[in-house]
């Protein structure tokens, strides 16, 4: 059996916990931020993690 490649797009978005959840970025913290409050883009500081329905797909592109 070959070795799967890593998917680098997702490499760069996502990473893994110690105990195998995946950790995200969230959105809509990149530009018009003048209109958010400073509370909303506080919170968008912080990381998320990728829901338990999406969790297996994004961890075949992040096998190692």
């Amino acid at each position: 059996m070959p070795k799967i490649k890593t998917n680098r797009s997702a490499a760069k978005r996502f990473k893994k916990t110690a105990t195998g959840k995946i950790k995200r970025k969230k959105a809509y913290h990149s530009h018009i931020l003048t209109k958010k409050s400073p509370k909303r883009k506080r919170n968008l500081r912080k990381s998320g993690l990728v829901s338990d329905v999406d969790a297996p797909r994004v961890k075949k592109m992040i096998p190692y």
